[in-house]
């Protein structure tokens, strides 16, 4: 529920001279033409800059730290603390610099399509395309449930009021704070959208595992048969793509929760990265892109207008935010049944780890804690070229709790519902980063359509002895010499000291699960050094 400060708080941002509440798509629109907020593109979608913080700034993302979540929280550098005095005093700060803007745009809507487990959230934004971005990312209420709606959770975004370090307690002039007792996020000094959309998440990931349901990064599909699918993954391994199916129906792209019902999608709407889109490989995202969405950081051509999603002058991580009633085939709402499938996505730069494997109940537990890939240039501040990272749960850095809870409910869901588990690796295959090529799309797709089919179920299979995966030895549409990564390497050798590497990798960061049983722990890459 609401505190009583919180609703003091938005009462008095409400009484601001020229608030806009819940405007209407063509509005927001020609509010942002107007404010000079952005410009219109040939495809109907608004296109706006984010200077120069073009992804999330997770060094800036702090959890106030008190007595409603102190022992809760699984403190450290991924969930940094801030004491309640500096969140107070820059949060009067903020709603006072807000109080002199011209206008504020205000929308109030829904984290969670479930009925029975949705989060009313409201958002107060400086800027007009941010409401758009959020009318977009989140869910709509209805015209009676907007007359009923009562926030329980308040994000206030001001992209242009800088903090100051030395005196609020910031790493930066950029913060994003998160009360989780008063239930109010901070935002400022950064443009880029996405800290909206993930600050929601974060505070949804703290919130549902009380109610026992597992929130999820993942996307999430259903076939004809209803059969589900969830794709685990970080940024820019292929979740939105992979998911977007012609003959699957799309849940959601990116977050959703596991409830004694099944999966609920916890957005309204995509997110998806622009680079290199075009409509002959990702028809579904291309064709959504349309008025009402928001590209961000996409060029445009000066004379046309039409977006170009090859040019990254600007950044990699070009976004496009759009509803999901932009896709013709989705699952409305977006609720389904429990997983069949569940496929963890990475991206390994080595170019070592194989294109699929089956895992175990054990092997699943353990690429699960470990949720390795490459981290892309542009998701975050600073990554320029793709870097070996380990987040927990596939979304380290939106779980305030100890990844241990999140795994320990997934382990019991395959459990009860007997979902097959694969690794599929959509990075780099015949040589590392620099050397290799990219895993074709058309082949990555192949061989999920093969595990959601069942296809993978009782195929032949070899074992690679670095890694302990069992790769499948036949994928249909896929040559055979793709499947095993060794074969794809000019010089055999550097592959195995890759791949030896890696799988060092994957030891050093496991060691940090104390609590991991012998089983899951043995798991892992069968080469140890």
């Amino acid at each position: 529920m609401k505190t009583k400060e919180e609703a003091l708080l938005t009462q008095d941002l409400l009484t601001h001279h020229h608030i806009q509440t819940n405007l209407a798509v063509p509005q927001l629109v020609e509010k942002i033409l107007s404010r000079n907020e952005g410009v219109l593109s040939a495809t109907g979608a608004v296109c706006a800059t984010t200077g120069k913080y073009t992804g999330r700034s997770p060094n800036d993302k702090y959890i106030v730290r008190d007595d409603a979540c102190e022992q809760l929280i699984d403190w450290g550098d991924v969930n940094q603390s801030i004491d309640e005095a500096s969140f107070d005093k820059l949060l009067k700060k903020v709603t006072a610099y807000l109080h002199d803007k011209d206008e504020l745009f205000h929308f109030r809507g829904f984290a969670g399509s479930d009925p029975n487990h949705r989060l009313p959230i409201e958002v107060f934004n400086e800027y007009a395309w941010h409401n758009l971005f959020a009318r977009q990312l989140f869910i709509n209420p209805t015209d009676e449930e907007l007359k009923a709606h009562q926030s329980e959770f308040t994000v206030i975004s001001a992209p242009t009021y800088k903090a100051n370090p030395a005196v609020d307690g910031t790493d930066s002039e950029t913060f994003i704070l998160i009360s989780l007792k008063k239930r109010i996020i901070l935002i400022g000094g950064t443009e880029y959208a996405g800290e909206i959309k993930k600050s929601i998440f974060s505070v949804m990931n703290y919130l549902l595992p009380q109610k026992g349901i597992l929130p999820m990064h993942c996307s999430a599909n259903v076939g004809q048969e209803g059969d589900v699918a969830l794709f685990f993954g970080l940024s820019g391994t292929g979740k939105t793509t992979l998911s977007a199916d012609p003959y699957r129906l799309l849940i959601g792209d990116d977050e959703h929760g596991w409830s004694p019902n099944g999966i609920f999608n916890i957005e309204g709407g995509c997110y998806a990265k622009c680079i290199n889109l075009s409509q002959k490989k990702e028809p579904q995202i291309y064709n959504a892109i349309r008025f009402g969405s928001v590209l961000e950081n996409v060029i445009l051509n000066e004379s046309s207008r039409e977006p170009d999603y090859e040019d990254t002058s600007l950044t990699e991580n070009t976004r496009a935010a759009y509803s999901l009633e932009n896709i013709d085939n989705i699952v409305s709402p977006s609720v389904a049944g429990h997983p069949n499938t569940i496929i963890f996505l990475t991206a390994d730069a080595s170019g070592t780890l194989p294109p699929i494997s089956k895992l175990t109940k054990e092997q699943a537990m353990y690429h699960f804690l470990s949720g390795y890939t490459s981290k892309l240039a542009g998701t975050e501040r600073g990554v320029t070229q793709p870097q070996a990272t380990f987040s927990a749960c596939f979304g380290s850095p939106f779980l305030p709790l100890p990844p241990s809870r999140y795994a320990e409910m997934l382990g019991e869901k395959i459990d009860q519902y007997h979902s097959n588990v694969f690794l599929v690796n959509t990075g780099w295959t015949g040589g590392s980063y620099g050397v290799g090529k990219r895993m074709k799309l058309s082949y990555t797709r192949a061989m999920i359509h093969a595990a959601l089919e069942g296809e993978l179920n009782h195929i032949e299979t070899v074992m690679d002895h670095i890694f302990g995966l069992e790769i499948p030895m036949h994928v249909p549409g896929v040559p055979d010499e793709v499947l095993v990564p060794k074969n794809t390497w000019t010089d055999k050798e550097a592959y195995k000291m890759e791949a030896q590497a890696l799988a060092m990798k994957f030891h050093d960061n496991f060691s940090k699960f104390t609590h991991a049983s012998e089983t899951i722990r043995n798991a892992g890459p069968v080469y140890k050094g």
